[in-house]
């Protein structure tokens, strides 16, 4: 396994994340025990999960997966020999958290923290993340920014105050930003130091051969600021392993399970997964490997944050670690890519 430095930081974290958002959906919880093992065994130290999972949320469901991570633990007892985060949930239609109103603000992230540390069993998080930005802004796969004058966002500095006060009493080690833009992050930034407020590590955003976007106006930000990118959905759903190619519908796949979730399925991502794949067969590759390790090999990448639900996807994810991808492969990605660039962002 590789490990690389988070952000500025001593912790040292595997260059692949499990991902968790499957468990007590998806999962069972003794599944999830056996994918945990299963990622120890193979070198990785970093699991990242949040209050609101697991996905798609609902209210019969919330903070499910949290709960099956702290009874690992209990039951195991190896908390320390993990770099431990979570994500507190920002402003959406979730009546299930916090009364419908869930904010970025100093009560809503108290009681998110204290929920969370007492569903995961240990009294500190490594790393908390803000889960999306309390403000209107593009993300989730909305590209083009539309200005709210009547937003009534939480204050940027009253966030980064709360979580200030949350690193000083030994509840959170660092902070992180997720599914944030190019000002947010250096909003971020430059009031973390003006005021003498904690700076955030990394930044968890999406990031695959089908959604390039952070390329755009992160990945110089996440280099020069050393606030490394934390890689979600890196298969696109699944849909980079080409299993939903013409049409297929695997019967335990997200997308047959879930139609809320075609993000990554238009046709123009369905047309460029096609050249992906056959890329990847080209050159003896395992289509879903070949993705992962594309990921995992970006300069601007801390961690590739892989899920899988069952042991055999996990293991496969697990070994693209080892796989590096020529040169050739990676100008056959680039081809795809300034033909179809972003079709799934």
């Amino acid at each position: 396994m590789q490990f690389r430095s988070l952000g500025k930081t001593d912790i040292s974290v595997s260059a692949i994340c499990l991902g968790t958002m499957t468990w007590g959906e998806q999962n069972t919880q003794e599944q999830a025990f056996e994918q945990i093992r299963l990622a120890k065994q193979a070198g990785i130290n970093f699991i990242d999960t949040a209050e609101m999972y697991p996905v798609p949320p609902r209210g019969e469901t919330y903070t499910r997966t949290e709960s099956i991570i702290g009874e690992y633990f209990k039951a195991h007892g190896d908390r320390n020999d993990w770099v431990l985060a979570s994500k507190v949930a920002g402003p959406g239609r979730m009546e299930h958290i916090r009364d419908g109103n869930p904010r970025l603000d100093r009560r809503n992230i108290t009681a998110a923290l204290e929920g969370s540390l007492k569903r995961l069993n240990t009294d500190y998080l490594d790393l908390y993340q803000l889960h999306w930005p309390d403000r209107k802004t593009n993300f989730f796969g909305v590209l083009g920014y539309q200005h709210d004058a009547n937003d009534d966002a939480v204050a940027i500095e009253e966030t980064l105050s709360v979580l200030g006060d949350l690193v000083k009493e030994g509840k959170v080690r660092q902070i992180g930003l997720s599914n944030e833009t190019p000002w947010g992050t250096q909003r971020f930034l430059h009031l973390a130091e003006t005021l003498n407020l904690p700076r955030a590590v990394s930044i968890q955003n999406p990031y695959s051969l089908l959604n390039r976007t952070f390329e755009v106006g992160l990945a110089e930000i996440a280099i020069r600021e050393q606030i490394g990118l934390l890689a979600y959905s890196p298969l696109a759903f699944g849909v980079l392993t080409g299993k939903y190619l013409d049409g297929a519908r695997p019967a335990d796949g997200r997308l047959t399970l879930y139609e809320r979730f075609q993000r990554y399925n238009n046709p123009e991502a369905q047309s460029a997964t096609a050249r992906y794949v056959a890329l990847a067969r080209e050159h003896g590759l395992d289509p879903g490997q070949m993705a992962l390790a594309y990921v995992t090999s970006r300069p601007f990448v801390t961690s590739n944050i892989i899920g899988a639900t069952n042991l055999e996807q996990l293991a496969s994810n697990l070994a693209s670690i080892d796989l590096t991808l020529s040169d050739e492969v990676i100008a056959g990605i680039e081809a795809i890519h300034t033909a179809q660039p972003n079709p799934a962002p």
